[in-house]
């Protein structure tokens, strides 16, 4: 199967965290490549590499881990894009492609393309999918299904490289956006970067909150958790990615601050039509945005069932599930009294296979609602 769809010789991934493990795990199953070289500086986590299925072959080496790479992934933190590609500089053969999945693209851009020799190319990706967690345990090869996988070319870009690099992208199961790195940086400060610092300030606000109300975080449940998610995220990696766009996130930050001191001051002054127009502009805009997409964290289709406490309750769900062939993709306990019964939120990747657990979990006189 492996030969079928072989797109590359060898392609080698630095960097086995939670994009680079599951991007190595993807091309492996989909036989996107002969051998898959992953190179990273801690040798147990080559080993989990190779035993998760992420790579064929790890190396500690980098000129082991380049020269005879077609298509090199840059998947580490962005800051050490720079230092990698200087000391790997030399090692690389004609014709190879170097590509990355990091969260900006003009920093990167500047700063790698003047150390390459005319016959290698970068072309800046960035697959927008990912998970408040991270390291080569949390990789999961379907990670790209259905996300959008942003390339940006650029002038020097040459179109065999733009279709290798595309070619990975849809290999994996994204659908392949191609835009410039400045377009790119200026739609990620707004929808990736801004949201991740909004859900930063909304947990820091909580955190007041607590220091009077201690109660508070009891409180924080369902829409303020999902709302927050992104805010687990690693904070060192998120760090660096800011200071890599920080004037196109500095402009969308102004702009939501307008927007929010605006609603602030329809509050003031009472003005109930402004803020009714401000919220269903919000609604309208929010309805636009492609549901069929996965964005930088997965959307849920939740519902909520109540069941009786006892033993094999969580496997009977999985069971009557599983008979139907639906597939759930996260699971939470809520609210538990012991010897009685709780609440158990169910999430799945589309609505077609909520809407078919509703069906199966009420037919089995389980109690259920939509969140």
């Amino acid at each position: 199967m492996r030969e079928k769809y072989r797109l590359f010789d060898t392609i080698t991934v630095f960097g086995l965290g939670l994009i680079g493990g599951s991007l190595g795990m993807a091309l492996r199953d989909r036989g996107a490549a002969g051998m898959v070289i992953g190179y990273d500086t801690d040798p147990d986590t080559l080993l989990t590499a190779r035993e998760t299925g992420a790579i064929d072959n790890g190396t500690t080496d980098m000129a082991e881990a380049v020269k005879k790479a077609d298509l090199i992934i840059l998947s580490t933190p962005v800051e050490a894009f720079l230092p990698l590609v200087k000391e790997f500089g030399p090692f690389l053969r004609p014709g190879t492609v170097i590509t990355d999945t990091g969260s900006t693209k003009r920093q990167i851009l500047r700063e790698i393309t003047p150390l390459l020799p005319r016959s290698v190319e970068f072309l800046g990706g960035h697959p927008m999918t990912g998970s408040e967690k991270g390291g080569i345990m949390a990789a999961d090869k379907y990670l790209f299904e259905n996300a959008v996988y942003v390339i940006t070319p650029t002038k020097n870009n040459s179109p065999a490289a733009v279709r290798k690099v595309s070619a990975m992208a849809r290999s994996v199961g994204s659908k392949v956006v191609t835009m410039s790195p400045e377009e790119h940086d200026t739609i990620s400060a707004v929808v990736s970067h801004v949201p991740h610092l909004t859900a930063a300030g909304l947990t820091a606000a909580l955190a007041d909150v607590s220091k009077t109300y201690p109660f508070a975080p009891v409180l924080a449940a369902g829409g303020f958790r999902d709302t927050t998610r992104v805010a687990a995220g690693n904070p060192d990696l998120w760090q660096q990615i800011c200071f890599s766009n920080r004037d196109k996130i500095a402009a969308a930050l102004e702009t939501l601050v307008a927007k929010i001191t605006a609603a602030k001051e329809f509050l003031e002054e009472g003005n109930k039509e402004a803020l009714y127009r401000f919220l269903a502009e919000a609604r309208e805009q929010r309805l636009k945005i492609p549901s069929g997409l996965k964005g930088l964290l997965p959307t849920l289709y939740e519902v909520v069932i109540t069941v009786p406490d006892k033993p094999g309750i969580i496997g009977l769900i999985g069971t009557i599930l599983g008979e139907q062939g639906i597939n759930l993709i996260d699971i939470e306990i809520l609210r538990v009294r012991e010897g009685e019964g709780g609440t158990i939120r169910l999430g799945f990747q589309n609505e077609y296979e909520r809407d078919d657990a509703e069906k199966a979990l009420k037919n089995n006189n389980i109690p259920v609602k939509r969140l």
